[in-house]
């Protein structure tokens, strides 16, 4: 009887590997926050339902059949936990992560942590002799322990990032010629950094924060890490999802040049108002120095209509509106990227470029007003526009399995959702788009997303949706608009929706992947 407990801990033990490991993934993509944590925990729960009836059906039946049968019960209680341990690492085994977790030294901390408190709950199990809890635990108590382990943890990690962020700031404070670019927005912060850094550098020895580091432990990691003397230019991503978040950064790099990409209702549940987005994120124009440069998005209503608290020096930019200082006109786009001609003042210039989209056309006028501010010429921008390469699922054109696909999968949002439709509208022959809707968009989440299924008609031919309870209210809108609802095809998977699309289309159509929902959002 004793080895066949011994036997029960340790398939209790190695079951537990995986649920420890996904609570502490999604514990870091909920950036470390409790609340964050729980609000993810309570959405899970409701929409995740179907996808936990075997592994709960599991536990429960490892639960109560000890309870009927005695040494013969532990027996199956064994089996059974041997089951679901096999399930679980066979499902992580086939989970395909957009943003994997990264064991940073923070996450190796918390792994001891929640390593030690399993311990000892295992100890107070085993003196209480209280083994049917044992299938419990090695399913749930990974995610219960994150609480406690996060408490213990919190003031070593404020006594890190302090030291950190000190740090940092020393390295900058040093760097005294060091000219600094901050950029900020509801959406394109990373595309327009990829584009700013790939122009600016052909002119300049600048270093930018690297993939979306735009936190204050990222933007430190980047300094500490990465910042040497050498460089001339610091392209500083900087990200918010909270009130006082850029305020934050901003007392932390000091940039002299800003830039306000755009501002919508992205995070409107942490922020709690769109009036709280808008005020937070033109912070970053306010609080440039007196003799700083703001670079500002004048399509976007939100930034046009802001009555700015400070008297620094800005420069506009745009498509729809004519009356900015960086203008842009007849555009073309083809499946070999885009085509237009950037007027300011009385200057006419041709940029050609393998970018997709008016928001990247967008996002390159905000990098050619920082380089014209920095003395780039016209030809450097227009070698720099050419050469450039496609940023990485951002309207990004590739060939998969031989198919031509506008990959368009990070983050979608109701302006680029939108732009990527255009792009669509304009490729040859047949038109699909693959997309699970939009999310993390407050309140408004339902009727953005009906109005994005208005906007499919006459852009795309067929339209396959991933996710039938997030897609219901596109499918409202499909029906709204008058789409022919027989090319459109509702599925649970990716996996679904590509062989969908691999049976249907040639490699003459065009296929647009819009948002693929992170992995603490995908249900």
């Amino acid at each position: 009887m004793t080895i066949l407990k011994v036997i029960l801990w340790i398939v209790t033990a190695l079951t537990m590997l995986v649920p420890a490991k996904r609570a502490l993934h999604m514990f870091q993509q909920n950036r470390y926050e409790t609340g964050r944590f729980i609000k993810w925990i309570k959405e899970s729960i409701r929409i995740q339902t179907s996808k936990s009836f075997i592994p709960l059906t599991l536990v429960i039946d490892a639960v109560f059949i000890p309870l009927f049968f005695k040494k013969a019960g532990l027996i199956i209680e064994i089996i059974i936990l041997i089951l679901l341990c096999i399930y679980l690492f066979h499902q992580e085994k086939n989970q395909k992560y957009i943003k994997p977790l990264v064991y940073t030294a923070r996450v190796k901390r918390q792994i001891v942590v929640l390593s030690l408190l399993t311990i000892l709950v295992f100890i107070l199990l085993w003196i209480a002799d209280i083994k049917w809890l044992l299938p419990v635990c090695a399913y749930l108590l990974p995610w219960i322990l994150v609480f406690p382990m996060a408490w213990i943890t919190s003031p070593v990690e404020a006594l890190v990032r302090n030291r950190y962020l000190n740090e940092a700031k020393e390295i900058l404070r040093d760097h005294k010629d060091l000219i600094k670019i901050g950029i900020t927005g509801s959406y394109g912060k990373t595309s327009t950094k990829n584009i700013m850094q790939a122009m600016i550098s052909e002119q300049f020895y600048s270093l930018m924060t690297p993939a979306s580091y735009n936190t204050p432990m990222g933007i430190t990691r980047t300094i500490r890490e990465m910042l040497k003397p050498v460089y001339q230019v610091f392209v500083c991503e900087m990200g918010a999802d909270h009130v006082g978040d850029i305020e934050e950064l901003m007392n932390f790099v000091h940039p002299t040049i800003g830039v306000v990409t755009s501002i919508g209702p992205q995070h409107l549940n942490t922020f709690g108002s769109q009036e709280n987005i808008t005020k937070e994120k033109m912070k970053m124009i306010e609080m440039l120095p007196t003799d700083g440069f703001g670079i500002l998005n004048y399509d976007n209503p939100f930034i046009r209509e802001y009555k700015i608290q400070s008297n620094v020096e800005v420069v506009t930019y745009g498509i729809d509106n004519k009356d900015v200082d960086y203008h842009a006109e007849d555009i073309k786009y083809t499946p070999n990227g885009s085509f237009f001609t950037v007027v300011h003042g009385e200057e006419r210039v041709q940029i050609e470029t393998k970018l997709l989209g008016g928001l990247n056309i967008l996002n390159i006028l905000s990098a050619i007003a920082c380089a014209r501010h920095l003395g780039v010429n016209w030809n450097v921008i227009q070698r720099a526009a050419k050469t450039m390469k496609q940023v990485e699922h951002r309207l990004e054109l590739k060939k998969i399995n031989g198919y031509r696909f506008i990959d368009d999968a990070f983050n979608a949002n109701p302006s680029g959702s939108a732009m990527a439709l255009e792009v669509l509208s304009m490729m040859p022959n047949k038109r699909f788009i693959v997309t699970p809707g939009m999310i993390d968009l407050g309140p408004k989440q339902e009727e953005i997303n009906q109005h994005f299924g208005t906007l499919m008609k006459d852009k795309a031919d067929y339209v396959i949706l991933v996710g039938e309870q997030q897609t219901k209210p596109i499918v409202n809108g499909l029906q709204e608009s008058g789409f022919d609802m027989d090319h459109v095809k509702v599925v649970k998977t990716v996996k679904e929706a590509f062989g969908l699309v691999y049976a249907q289309a040639t490699p003459e159509d065009t296929i647009l992947l819009e948002n693929d929902l992170p992995d603490a959002f995908s249900h």
